[in-house]
């Protein structure tokens, strides 16, 4: 039996919840920000806010208390949006101690520093904590609401530290929660992080009523974009064909469940950036602020991205979806192979 900490209570911090919960055999405490949310858990056993209609195993208790939630914790996962990140493990790092497990299901990269989630990690803990973490990601084509439903999923776990990978697949797996091996962080989170942002496209595509050739072609370019940057950080190239990269790409540019394609959707039928957000709820599409990061790693590494240049473009500059597609497509040909 493993004591968790998940830390934080939102849709996929729920259902990761829940994967571990209905083992049986661990003790899972879920750190949520919102009371309502701990209350309601704890009183009926469902997250009305974020995961709605689905009960939550009884080895599952919900604290809004941060020390409460680490207390004896043998693996922490982290969950909150990226841009909290940064924040609630500061606050958490008198509570942290050498012994523990890290590992980040966030799929982001922080604007400012333009750190991966485990390099975040990683400086706080090393900082504030006076101790180097072992730390990994687990990604891959995953969404909450079917995860939590119980439907057969594949996902990684991606370290430099096999023996914190093999603890992760050996009490995170079940028969429908399948976890395979992977020595890459770099490709595992950047693939996590960027498919986002071609995921908004993707949606913006569906908006303007474009047709299956059209985002079939963004997907493929999409992914060349993203092994490009993937590969000048340091990341291994088979690492974007896989769960984390090509997998995850897929179902987040094409499945309905996807709150980054929903909000290109509704930028493609022409809503306001800042009124699609307001009607999200609470609820995070990572894509919008990992499309500013995305853009200042290409310059960072010289790396041309089309694809997420435009995208910045619609987001933040306001160009029309319109004559940001015809930008891309009236560029100076290329050699396919040429990623």
């Amino acid at each position: 039996m493993s004591r968790i900490a998940i830390i934080g209570a939102g849709a996929w911090g729920t259902a990761l919840a829940m994967v571990v919960g209905r083992r049986g055999n661990h003790e899972v405490r879920l750190w949520a920000f919102e009371k309502d949310v701990c209350a309601g858990i704890e009183s009926s056993r469902v997250n009305h806010l974020f995961l709605p209609g689905f009960t939550i195993p009884p080895t599952v208790r919900a604290s809004n208390d941060l020390r409460d939630a680490l207390a004896g914790a043998e693996i922490v996962v982290s969950v909150m949006p990226s841009h909290h990140c940064r924040r609630v493990f500061e606050h958490m790092a008198q509570w942290l101690l050498p012994h523990m497990l890290f590992v980040s299901a966030a799929k982001g990269i922080e604007n400012d520093t333009l750190l991966r989630m485990s390099e975040v990690i990683q400086e706080v803990v090393e900082r504030f904590c006076g101790f180097a973490p072992r730390v990994g990601a687990i990604s891959g084509p995953s969404f909450a609401v079917e995860v939590a439903k119980g439907d057969p999923a594949a996902l990684t776990i991606a370290s430099a530290d096999a023996a914190l990978a093999s603890v992760v697949q050996r009490d995170f797996s079940d028969p429908n929660f399948r976890i395979y091996l992977n020595d890459d962080l770099i490709g595992v989170e950047l693939g996590g992080a960027l498919k986002n942002v071609i995921a908004i496209a993707a949606g913006v595509c569906h908006g303007l009523e474009l047709g299956h050739n059209t985002v079939a072609a963004l997907i493929t370019r999409g992914l060349a974009e993203i092994a490009r940057l993937a590969a000048a950080c340091g990341a291994k190239p088979q690492t974007m064909s896989g769960l984390a990269g090509m997998g995850d790409l897929v179902l987040t540019c094409t499945g309905g469940l996807s709150r980054n394609r929903s909000v290109g959707v509704a930028l493609g039928q022409g809503q306001p950036l800042q009124q699609i957000i307001t009607g999200m709820h609470g609820m995070v599409a990572e894509g919008v602020l990992t499309t500013n990061a995305a853009v200042g790693l290409a310059k960072k590494h010289s790396v041309e991205m089309p694809i997420t240049e435009q995208m910045y473009a619609i987001l933040h500059d306001g160009k029309p979806a319109r004559d940001a597609i015809r930008t891309l497509m009236m560029r100076p040909g290329k050699a396919e192979d040429r990623f």
